[in-house]
């Protein structure tokens, strides 16, 4: 008996890991071009910026390095996210089954919080060393220079070689604090959401919920999410494309950065680019849930 509990609780969890890779991947083609814009925003000088505004930024990086730069560094996040995404369902599902009682009752909000932070942490391991790949990669416009990478894998010989393991994890800390907010909301949003949803109008599981209402609360999550860590995203930022030799560092570390940003351009420093943050935020999310609850139905929950 116990043996087949455990093969079942193994099939149910690959196939929540499966589901999530494909919302994992849905996520970074339908994202990546918000994001380079955000990332160039956040990261650019206060001294004579290169960008006036999002407008302008998509403008310039069209015109002179091509539409393709939109996609820098995606190799990585196709295959990252969609393992970082996976990893996010799972432990998800993982902890909603842990603080589930006999009974079956409705998690409470605050135990999907919980659930969610905990799939934030759990993602961290994975998203930190992929989100900082990624960000270098943006931020570089030529791959010629002396500090720059031919791509993602050049960036980790290169930062590993030198700088070890702790290179490729740089911002960790604020990574994980990042994650166990943001995904605490996130994932509190959209679950309850559905919860409601599901007692409101006496549906029988979450697979009788609308495709339509399932967008709209993807989207809700992912505002719920760049609401409340916007300004520690942009710190993490900061400090991932900051100089890796301690001499040359402008930070540091994460309140040396919010104390020097704050100094410099008020709260309005840590809100570069959240223009085109929320604009990637609702559609990009919305798509995120619809792949990954239209794959559990197709697959089987």
């Amino acid at each position: 008996m116990a043996d087949k509990e455990s093969q079942g609780s193994a099939r149910q969890t690959a196939k929540e890991l499966f589901a999530g890779s494909v919302g994992g991947i849905v996520q970074v083609l339908t994202g990546q071009p918000f994001d380079i814009v955000k990332v160039r925003l956040q990261t650019q000088p206060k001294e004579n910026p290169v960008y006036k505004g999002m407008l302008d930024c998509v403008t310039k990086i069209s015109k002179e390095e091509g539409f393709l730069a939109f996609y820098k560094g995606t190799l990585v996040p196709l295959i990252g996210i969609g393992a970082c995404v996976s990893v996010q369902f799972g432990a998800l599902a993982a902890a909603k089954r842990f603080l589930t009682n006999k009974e079956n009752t409705p998690l409470s909000p605050v135990q999907l919080y919980l659930a969610g932070s905990t799939s934030g942490v759990a993602n961290s391991v994975l998203s930190g060393p992929i989100e900082h790949v990624r960000t270098r990669l943006q931020v570089q416009t030529s791959t010629t220079g002396a500090n720059s990478y031919k791509g993602p894998w050049d960036f980790v010989r290169k930062v590993y070689g030198t700088y070890g393991i702790a290179g490729i994890y740089k911002g960790q800390a604020i990574t994980v604090l990042r994650e166990f907010q943001g995904y605490g909301a996130y994932f509190l949003t959209y679950e309850w959401l559905v919860q409601e949803t599901v007692r409101r109008l006496g549906k029988k599981s979450r697979k009788e919920v609308p495709v339509s209402l399932q967008c709209g609360y993807g989207a809700f999550a992912g505002y719920a999410l760049w609401l409340t860590v916007y300004p520690i995203d942009s710190i993490k930022s900061k400090l991932q494309t900051d100089a890796f030799d301690l001499s040359k560092k402008a930070y540091k570390s994460a309140l040396d950065c919010a104390r020097i940003t704050f100094k410099a351009d008020g709260l309005a420093g840590f809100y570069r680019g959240f223009g085109a943050c929320m604009l990637r935020a609702g559609p990009v999310n919305a798509a995120t849930f619809v792949a990954y609850e239209t794959t559990m139905n197709m697959i089987g929950r």
